[in-house]
């Protein structure tokens, strides 16, 4: 087989990898991309696209049920109500599938080559692909691994069986009656929630103290209500043993250091994720690392020569739009543009019920960092709009430098806040103060007010509370 050489070659065809392609091929440069499984990655395959495919199933058929049961207090009366999970996933697939296609047509748009395979590399500057018609080589000035990360598992309670990764769950055709999730971060409590709103009986077992360890108890509180008020259990401090002697229940030692057995008919792990590293023949190449990821500068260089890195291989945080906006800056560095990361802040979204979103510095990790800070918050129950729509819990919160009333950091937990995320990043992002955003009309009635009401009170003149 004929080698191929280019001058840039991407590895990965995640939504890092294929930006980068895109934007690469845009500016000119003779780019391949290189991807093992479907165009997209993880991402819009099995993650972000397909978990909220399933989140707003199950939201929709909650809704619809509560209506059944005679709770609506806006007068809906529903006389029947079921879900045919088999549907549901083949309806998620369907939006998968135009996406893949979508991705497809975008690099094609752009003169990307497309090579499907799994790359190794044999040097710093030449890849050896397996594909179905034999081993391709390609060699190329430049190259970007973009291969992503996969689910940890834990030593004692390996997948297979009752043990299920998230990719699993998004797949099942049958609704599980009993499931425990192990592990009570972002993709354990998002899933949870969904398939509590499906029927099933959830118990959540989380190691910390707290459930979304990440985020502040204020933000997490309204999560705890509704998880209690969906039926979910939650066991926090409680630690994963392994599976039963009869393998049908997941055995824990509980905070208070008693053994338990927690009947299952799926478990779910969601304790982490890896960097995927297996096959790429990465040993081959003396890259620097930070703990089990790449090293990589501002311009996601790696130690070698011509090799970047970008997305969840370089670490935390391991987000899409993260891996994006590194894609496009390293496919505009080997177009010979100048550029580099000086991104202020990176927008992080929970989708669970209700949403968590934050932009920023927390009002505790300002203060860690030295800073005064002026704090405002409002909540959606003094939100017209809010009330309409029957989500009034919750709150927006900013926070801002007392000194000068620059925005460092934005928070917010409720119903749809996630479409509050651009708002937060851009006035963090564009050096807004406080008076830039109290100065700005935010349209009424909507949830974006809260924003601005937030900004009123950090400023000492609240309206509307």
């Amino acid at each position: 087989m004929k080698e191929i050489l280019c001058k840039l070659l991407v590895i990965g065809a995640g939504p890092g990898g294929y930006v980068c392609a895109i934007r690469a091929g845009q500016l000119g440069v003779d780019t391949v991309l290189v991807e093992a499984g479907k165009l997209g990655g993880t991402c819009l395959n099995v993650g972000c696209i397909p978990s909220k495919a399933l989140i707003h199933a199950a939201d929709e058929f909650c809704a619809i049920r509560g209506m059944q049961q005679a709770r609506s207090p806006i007068g809906i009366r529903v006389e029947s109500c079921s879900i045919d999970l088999a549907a549901t996933v083949a309806w998620k697939n369907g939006i998968v599938g135009r996406l893949n296609s979508g991705v497809a047509a975008l690099l094609q748009k752009a003169s990307v080559k497309i090579v499907h395979g799994r790359a190794a590399f044999r040097d710093g500057k030449t890849v050896a692909v397996e594909t179905e018609t034999g081993v391709q080589i390609i060699r190329a000035e430049a190259i970007v691994i973009a291969t992503g990360s996969e689910p940890v598992s834990l030593p004692d309670l390996p997948f297979g069986g009752r043990v299920i990764t998230s990719t699993d769950a998004l797949s099942l055709t049958n609704l599980p009656e009993r499931l425990v999730i192990v592990g009570g971060g972002y993709i354990g409590l998002e899933l949870g929630t969904a398939f509590a709103k499906l029927g099933s009986k959830v118990i959540v077992v989380e190691a910390t103290p707290q459930i979304l360890p990440l985020y502040d108890s204020e933000l997490v509180r309204p999560v705890s209500r509704r998880l209690e008020q969906l039926g979910v259990r939650v066991m926090t401090g409680a630690k994963a043993k392994g599976l039963s002697a009869a393998g049908d229940a997941l055995l824990i030692e509980t905070s208070a250091g008693r053994e338990e057995e927690l009947p299952a008919d799926r478990i779910l792990a969601t304790v982490g994720r890896r960097p995927r590293t297996e096959g790429s023949g990465l040993q081959e190449l003396d890259l620097d690392r930070a703990g089990p990821y790449l090293r990589i500068d501002d311009q996601c260089r790696t130690s070698m020569r011509g090799i970047y890195a970008i997305g969840d291989i370089t670490g935390e945080p391991m987000l899409a739009h993260r891996a994006m906006a590194q894609g496009e800056m390293v496919a505009e560095i080997v177009a010979g543009r100048k550029r580099g990361w000086d991104k202020r802040c990176i927008p992080a979204i929970c989708f669970t019920d209700p949403e968590i979103v934050t932009a920023g510095l927390s009002p505790a990790e300002a203060r860690a960092q030295g800073y005064e800070v002026r704090i405002g918050q409002f909540p959606f129950s003094a939100n017209g709009r809010a009330m309409t729509i029957q989500a009034e819990d919750g709150f927006v919160r900013i926070v801002a430098r007392a000194d000068n009333n620059l925005v460092i950091g934005a928070q917010a937990v409720g119903n749809g806040v996630s479409e509050l995320s651009t708002a937060f990043a851009l006035a963090i992002e564009m050096g807004a103060r406080l008076e830039d955003i109290a100065g700005t009309i935010h349209a009424h009635p909507t949830r974006g007010e809260a924003f601005q009401e937030a900004v009123f009170k950090a400023l000492g003149h609240a309206l509307h509370i």
